[in-house]
């Protein structure tokens, strides 16, 4: 059935919002993608031919029969974030190879496909035996764990089993000098015995899990294949900040809450200093994040990555500017010059930021936490406006992104219209000019000027 849109929806996303209802419009639309990346994965897989072909082809038949023994499986495994890595992945590499281009002669990785076919059998309870060649010493199934096999080699053969009660277990065929299989929990949370999987953070009452993985390889571009290496101590808090970063959201934002909500969400830890976010517009569903110093640097950095989200899953569905010259524009709050893309993206997710902050104004207790919050609402707002002045401006937004910008920039001007203390007016514009010049400073007088 094709996907439709309403246009009350599409125009609450344009607000910087769209609640649960949006969020599970748009899960659906990430699942539908995927499986049509399947599909491609095993037909480009077919043009490239030998053992790609063949072991790509197999995945997919596992794939599809677990499919039809319990859908909701296989809608499991997909909405993994590391899926839409995996599979957009494997799709461009196979794209290289057919083409014979730069690339063309490293191998494919289709055992991350396989992994992907294999995991949906063990939700499906398939009966039956799945194999595929080894990268590393891990045997990993995306969305249900792992398990390391010390001296296993790459090329060795990872091999998982599902007997006739849907019992699974996973090892590495015909190794002798390896530890024999272990069993694949039937619903995994942090490490049992030898088993890895992500950690169960906090449960929403919805029952959406919010997730801490450092166990998958492909939990998010650019990070490390091998686990960060929590201690207990970390754990424990980022537990605690994560309960209160929800507490926080459910009482103050309960519309970011409630997107929140909608659906499984995974914090994916990284090694860096500071304040550090992310997010991949195929990892639906992850964000990447430093360890948060506090619950509502947590929730504000979870506001900023679900923004992101939400934008790059419209952004799939709808194109909402023309391709161009790349021109390079400023943005009040990056460093660097951005595409327009990234000044769209931007724009979006800080129309959220400054959303939160206006509703921590209201109730942050503390006077120097409140004229905080008063500071950084009167900085976001008006940055993000300005930013989606000038994307209006560039001549480049197609009629649905002239009625996605417009909506935001009344948005936004709804947002400059609340009073603000004369303090915080001037600490914003401080802290905006200064950025500005050093901006110039860096990288000279931006193609485009802010109006």
């Amino acid at each position: 059935m094709p996907l439709r849109v309403p246009h009350r929806l599409f125009t609450a996303l344009a607000t910087g919002g769209g609640g649960a209802e949006a969020l599970r419009l748009l899960a659906r639309a990430e699942h539908s993608r995927r499986l049509a990346c399947a599909l491609a994965v095993a037909e480009t897989a077919g043009e490239a031919g030998g053992a790609v072909a063949d072991a790509a082809g197999r995945s997919w038949e596992l794939l599809a029969a677990a499919h039809r023994a319990d859908p909701r499986a296989v809608a499991a495994v997909l909405a993994q974030p590391s899926a839409g890595t995996a599979l957009m992945g494997l799709l461009a590499r196979l794209d290289r190879v057919v083409e014979g281009g730069a690339g063309a002669a490293c191998a494919p990785p289709v055992h991350w496909f396989g992994a992907l076919a294999a995991a949906a059998a063990v939700r499906a309870g398939v009966p039956g035996r799945v194999r595929w060649p080894l990268a590393t010493d891990l045997v990993f199934l995306p969305s249900l764990g792992g398990a390391r096999f010390p001296g296993a080699r790459p090329g060795d053969l990872a091999e998982v089993v599902v007997d006739v009660a849907g019992a699974a277990r996973a090892g590495v065929a015909g190794r002798c000098s390896v530890p024999g299989p272990v069993e694949v929990p039937r619903s995994p949370s942090g490490p049992s015995g030898r088993w890895r999987a992500a950690h169960r953070l906090v449960v929403a009452d919805t029952g959406a899990p919010l997730l801490l993985d450092d166990a998958d390889p492909l939990r998010f571009p650019g990070v490390p294949g091998r686990p960060l290496g929590l201690t207990a101590d970390d754990l424990r808090w980022w537990r605690a900040t994560a309960r209160e970063a929800c507490r926080l959201l459910r009482a103050h934002h309960p519309q970011t809450y409630a997107e929140l909500a909608a659906g499984p969400r995974t914090l994916v830890p990284v090694g860096r200093p500071g304040s550090f976010s992310g997010s991949s517009a195929e990892a639906f569903g992850a964000m990447a994040l430093s360890r948060p110093r506090s619950g509502r640097g947590l929730a504000l950095s979870m506001t900023h990555e679900m923004q992101h989200g939400k934008f790059a899953a419209v952004l799939h569905l709808f194109d909402l500017f023309e391709p161009g010259d790349e021109e390079r524009y400023y943005a009040p709050w990056r460093p660097d010059p951005r595409p327009l893309l990234g000044l769209f993206h931007g724009a979006y997710a800080h129309l959220g930021v400054a959303d939160f902050w206006n509703r921590r104004r209201a109730v942050e207790q503390d006077p120097v936490e409140r004229a905080l919050a008063q500071a950084q609402f009167a900085r976001w707002r008006t940055g993000a406006r300005e930013a989606t002045e000038v994307l209006l401006s560039s001549g480049r937004l197609t009629a649905l992104g002239q009625h996605f910008a417009q909506t935001m920039l009344s948005t936004l001007d709804g947002l400059c219209r609340l009073p603000v203390p004369a303090e915080a007016r001037r600490r914003s514009l401080a802290l905006a000019a200064e950025h500005r010049a050093e901006w110039v400073r860096r990288n000279g007088v931006p193609q485009a000027q802010l109006i």
